[in-house]
């Protein structure tokens, strides 16, 4: 029996959903289905890979959700359309198969877009050009354009967009939808006082920034209805600015999971460098503490987890639910069955698994994963 059988590898839940272990694949950028969006059989195949590995779910790149100003890389994945949706039908198929649940994660890149297959300008809440430069690694270079100020009718366009991806996913077959808000994209933007100097209601106060939020879940789940997990992804740090922090400290963070946890959202999903150090500065909580203190809702914790006692503890002492792991799954899609056997885990090479087409096509896919027969 493993150590770990009352912590990783015991049955969680999200909603009305059972999932088999604490272990969550994270979202990650992979930038390899086809220039138009359409998923591929290497998506297919990556996807299929931690399904089999082990993990009881499996939460997608940040993919598009409408054919307007959402897209953020070339050759990102998209949910906008039936031709995306067909696609992602038999991937969803076999992740399921291996017994893991698969959540559609959806993104909006806002004023943060280096790629769009179908508008050449970006959109943000006010106009905004982001700090950084484009991420390189996903075929990016150089300066962002500075992005143009969301009409009302701009901000209604973008929730139903969000809408109508959800309804795409739920009949390609998804177990859940995670709204991205997150990193930097759309719906973070709005909440970032140094990003939405809005002077309506979605701007100003932080109450006002995170309407857009609020609305958008609410949106959502009135399309999906119950029985489809909706959760939420949250950050401090952004793509392009990681070293931005919510100027209010812990009260911010008090007043954004508690609105967030009184949503209809059945879960919040932070991302961060690391889950296990002070959120706010010196002797402060978690981010992952404050989610877990103010939200009400599961909590999955995602930043520098690879090590399973780490990940472990964060179970244990119920500072969060479950745990997403995302280079440590790169390196080793079979993680929750070699840790659950004991067995090591592989070194994470930034050089060739930060590569998402090279890795995928080079990776042994035909290979079982360690210990499966």
């Amino acid at each position: 029996m493993s150590k770990y059988e009352n912590t990783l590898f015991e049955q969680g839940h999200i909603s009305n959903h059972i999932l088999k272990n604490r272990y969550i694949v994270a979202p990650m950028t992979r930038v390899s289905s086809e220039e138009d969006g359409t998923p591929n059989e290497r998506v297919h195949q990556y996807y299929k890979r931690f399904a089999a590995g082990g993990f009881s779910t499996v939460i997608t790149e940040g993919v598009y959700p409408d054919t307007e100003y959402s897209q953020g890389y070339d050759y990102q994945g998209g949910l906008a359309t039936a031709k995306h949706k067909e696609a992602w039908k038999p991937i969803v198929k076999d992740v399921q198969k291996h017994g893991a649940k698969m959540i559609a994660q959806l993104m909006h890149a806002g004023g943060q877009s280096q790629g769009n297959y179908y508008k050449e300008t970006s959109v943000a809440p006010s106009l905004f050009q982001p700090p950084g430069d484009k991420v390189s690694v996903y075929g990016g270079e150089g300066a962002f354009p500075t992005a143009e100020e969301l009409s009302r009718e701009g901000i209604d366009q973008v929730k139903q967009g969000f809408v109508q991806s959800s309804l795409l996913a739920q009949e390609a077959g998804f177990d859940g939808i995670e709204l991205h808000a997150a990193n930097g994209y759309l719906l973070d933007q709005f909440l970032s006082e140094s990003i939405n100097v809005r002077e309506d209601e979605y701007g100003g106060s932080l109450e006002n920034r995170l309407r857009m939020l609020l609305e958008t879940i609410h949106e959502v789940r009135k399309a999906i209805g119950t029985n489809m997990i909706l959760g939420i992804r949250i950050s401090q740090l952004k793509a392009t600015d990681p070293d931005y922090r919510w100027s209010g400290g812990e009260e911010d963070a008090k007043i954004i999971f508690s609105a967030l946890g009184a949503s209809e959202v059945d879960y919040i999903h932070i991302s961060d460098d690391d889950a296990a150090t002070p959120g706010f500065g010196e002797n402060t909580m978690t981010m992952t503490e404050a989610a877990q203190k103010y939200g009400n809702v599961p909590v999955i914790a995602c930043g520098s987890l690879a090590d399973p006692d780490k990940a472990a503890a964060l179970i244990e002492n119920n500072i969060a639910d479950f745990t997403a792991i995302a280079r440590q799954a790169l390196a080793n899609p079979d993680t929750p069955i070699r840790v659950q056997k004991g067995l090591p885990l592989d070194k994470f090479d930034k050089e060739k698994i930060m590569l998402p087409k090279a890795y995928v096509k080079d990776f042994e896919l035909d290979q079982e994963p360690t210990g499966q027969k």
